[in-house]
């Protein structure tokens, strides 16, 4: 499932709402721009097309693509634009907490991804991360995930299909309903005609114009405070200095307005939501698998990691910006809510034509958010579910067609959830819930049974529907019912998250107990410390050089990430 959410999503409202104010001053020459990059991914579709022959390529892309293109992919499909104007809304309401979602709660479960985890994904030779739980437990811990998946990707496809028909109405004017379906016709064309190679390339393509819609809009908002000091200066003087720093007022005991505190943000969105987005989540999984190699499937989420990083800077940069020329924003007397913070500057601060690439960027972001959900449901729809348990064995280039006709059937499905999205008052909030719901159950039953030879094949079924129902009781029962006091719906989803995980893990193991653990020559290249023969597969030729080791590229990484947060911490 896509994000947003940099993994998991921030706290600030979602786009549920824009001040009409901000509607912007757009001409000729920033449609021009729009309908050029219209132009330009429906050509990256039909160019696709001819590529696909198989089931394979259609799904996959035939595993044939280089890192640097998968690696691209995989962080453009998270880089939803549902995550851009939240972790912007984020920054103007708590300010620098949100490196978090970054430098805790997206690098290190990236790393473990590519160093850990995709040699037995890519290695099994599985085609969906459901099919690697067929592997390990049985039918019913696959169909179970399988469903469990299908259902959460075109929810998550409706709130980027929603959150953008919100954003385009407020600035350009559009009705909701007309974006939403030229959107989803967009995305419907392109990923039809090509499959995932299509969707591949053009979040490729999206992830540059994400940027170059950001980078203006980041220094041309530290121009106006004058620069990085006057914005601390402007900040600390509103807010205090704990609103630039990363770990101010999280100590235990302490109250702060994320109604967290720094062991609930390290285990809470550090490990349990973190890696149980980055490590299960098919819709970026899927990007590493339609890797040439392994080597090259280790290094996409690798590759990945150093953009997300720095992504960060420009998203939080323009909310804290907003925070410091609206002193007020998110009140009722200031006309803005925190949501209004990139929409607002990109009015105050670009000019036409500048002003026609920032829309097309938010654009492209929605498209790509959406278009992650919906090619990683296509795939797990025909292969884990049409191919395994309705129509078995048929010829290969009728899944190619189903596949194609489910594309349709999930895109329509978007648009009614699209719609279903509305009836929540905090989009944010609703996604990170969802995660909360499905993506910590399925990571506790990957990481059980990837290290716990005796965990035995019923056990995956049983932690899996232990989790997901643990987790769902927490939050509509204890939370919402107020059993148990939470200062915020964020607090509540970490809370959930652990509860599922913890939940699940105990299940799983007193299943196993009782019932009988798979053959070990049944397990090979499924659990540490075992091999398949994908799994020894030599490098390509130039893979083997030092730069390109995943080791390094991983814990590179992690250091890196670190140290980002030395001038965040006093």
């Amino acid at each position: 499932m896509q994000t947003s959410p940099t993994g998991p999503a921030p706290l600030a409202a979602g786009p549920t709402y824009l001040a009409a104010e901000l509607r912007l001053p757009t001409n000729w020459l920033d449609y021009t721009i729009l309908a050029i990059y219209f132009v330009v991914v429906l050509g990256i579709g039909f160019a696709a097309r001819r590529s696909v022959k198989t089931s394979l390529d259609f799904f996959l892309s035939g595993r044939s693509l280089p890192a640097w293109i998968t690696g691209l992919a995989f962080i453009s499909a998270n880089l939803a634009a549902t995550e851009i104007l939240g972790m912007a809304a984020n920054s103007a309401q708590y300010g620098a907490y949100t490196v978090h979602w970054y430098w805790i709660g997206a690098i290190p479960a990236m790393v473990f991804l590519g160093l850990v985890m995709m040699p037995f994904y890519y290695g099994s030779k599985v085609r969906s991360v459901p099919e690697f739980l067929l592997l390990r437990f049985d039918k019913a811990a696959h169909l179970l995930s399988s469903i469990l998946f299908a259902f959460a990707a075109i929810l998550i496809a409706g709130v980027n299909l929603y959150a953008l028909a919100i954003v385009v109405e407020a600035l350009l004017g559009w009705p909701q309903w007309v974006a939403i379906v030229v959107a989803g016709a967009f995305v419907l064309a392109y990923i039809t005609l090509g499959g995932l190679s299509s969707a591949i390339y053009n979040e490729v393509l999206q992830f540059f114009v994400i940027l170059a819609a950001l980078i203006p809009i980041t220094f041309l908002g530290l121009k106006k405070v004058g620069g990085w000091d006057g914005l601390t200066d402007k900040l600390t003087a509103q807010h205090g200095a704990n609103f630039t720093t990363a770990w101010g007022g999280t100590g235990i005991g302490s109250a702060n307005p994320l109604g967290a505190n720094w062991l609930t943000i390290v285990l809470g969105l550090g490990f349990v939501l973190s890696f149980g987005y980055w490590t299960t989540n098919f819709a970026e999984v899927q990007r590493a698998l339609s890797a040439k190699n392994l080597s090259a499937g280790q290094r996409t989420p690798l590759i990945a990691a150093y953009p997300k990083i720095f992504i960060v800077f420009l998203v939080m940069i323009p909310g804290l910006v907003a925070a410091a020329l609206v002193p007020k924003i998110g009140t009722p007397g200031s006309g803005l809510q925190y949501n209004d913070a990139i929409p607002y500057l990109m009015q105050e601060l670009l000019p036409n034509g500048v002003l026609g690439i920032a829309v097309t960027g938010l654009l492209a972001a929605f498209m790509a958010g959406m278009a992650a959900n919906v090619s990683s449901f296509n795939t797990v729809f025909t292969t884990d579910i049409w191919a395994r348990y309705v129509k078995p064995g048929q010829e290969d280039g009728y899944y190619v067609r189903f596949g194609r006709l489910i594309t349709v059937i999930g895109v329509c499905a978007s648009v009614g959830t699209a719609f279903l999205a509305s009836s929540f008052s905090n989009i944010m909030s609703y996604l990170q819930t969802l995660f909360s719901f499905f993506n910590v159950p399925m990571f506790v039953v990957f990481i059980v049974g990837m290290f716990w030879k005796r965990a035995s094949a019923k056990s995956g079924f049983w932690g899996l529907l232990a989790g997901t129902a643990t987790a769902m009781v927490n939050y509509f029962v204890f939370y919402k019912k107020g059993i148990i006091s939470i200062p915020s719906d964020q607090g509540a989803n970490f809370v959930s998250a652990i509860a599922g995980f913890v939940a699940g893990a105990v299940v799983m193991v007193a299943v196993s107990l009782f019932t009988k653990a798979k053959p070990a020559d049944e397990l090979q290249g499924l659990v540490y410390g075992t091999k398949s023969p994908g799994m020894s597969e030599p490098p390509s030729e130039g893979d083997d050089a030092w730069y390109r080791k995943p080791a390094l590229l991983g814990w590179g990484a992690v250091v890196l990430a670190a140290a980002c947060y030395i001038p965040f911490s006093f």
